[in-house]
């Protein structure tokens, strides 16, 4: 793949986090920020790697992440892709919604070497269920999304399936498990020890 068409990795992290008490990337699993799951995945794949966010939004302090600012308005899910794709320099972009701790190196790379063909994206999905916020973007879907951004009324689904993505199924529906809430937080640290415990340990 040529240095240019290097997708770049953005994790969105400029919500307002309100059902789970608000700075939703600070909030501890296990005893890590909720943002770090998903940036140590991509990052396992991608060498440049920034965080959208708010101008106000906490950070945890992440070595080699960027943090790109997006506009305060409107807030809309869309403008973390919009903006993400505007700061790219031409390049695709992977997206990955920052509440999504079970997200794997792997289906990391297999978004980021799934061909697009015409279409503008290739994003994540489970039992045909689209996860909008976690795909590859391809730099001619800017202009394709810029609207729906704008415009408060447009629901983020609706907007990326406008678009025709293709669907990439995941091996794992629990993948795409995204955390908006204490118990959503309560339930991804249960499904974490169930995961630990089912790992054999070393002899």
């Amino acid at each position: 793949m040529r240095l240019r068409s290097r997708p770049v990795g953005a994790i969105l992290a400029g919500g307002h986090g309100l059902r789970i008490g608000g700075n939703k990337p600070t909030v501890e699993l296990h005893g890590k920020p909720l943002i770090c799951y998903p940036v140590e995945a991509v990052s396992q794949v991608l060498r440049r790697v920034a965080i959208l966010a708010k101008a106000g939004t906490e950070l945890p302090s992440l070595s080699g992440v960027a943090v790109w600012i997006e506009p305060e308005s409107p807030r809309h899910p869309l403008i973390g892709i919009t903006q993400a794709l505007a700061l790219a320099g031409g390049r695709p972009v992977l997206i990955c919604a920052g509440d999504l701790p079970f997200v794997t190196p792997e289906l990391i790379r297999r978004l980021v070497k799934a061909d697009p063909g015409r279409a503008s994206a290739v994003v994540a999905c489970a039992d045909e269920r689209m996860q909008p916020l976690l795909g590859c973007y391809q730099p001619r879907a800017l202009k394709l999304l810029s609207g729906p951004a704008r415009a408060a009324s447009s629901r983020l689904l609706d907007a990326v399936a406008e678009i025709e993505p293709v669907l990439l199924e995941v091996d794992d529906p629990e993948e795409l498990f995204d955390v908006d809430s204490p118990d959503d937080l309560l339930q991804a640290a249960a499904m974490l020890d169930r995961r630990r415990l089912a790992v054999p340990p070393p002899y």
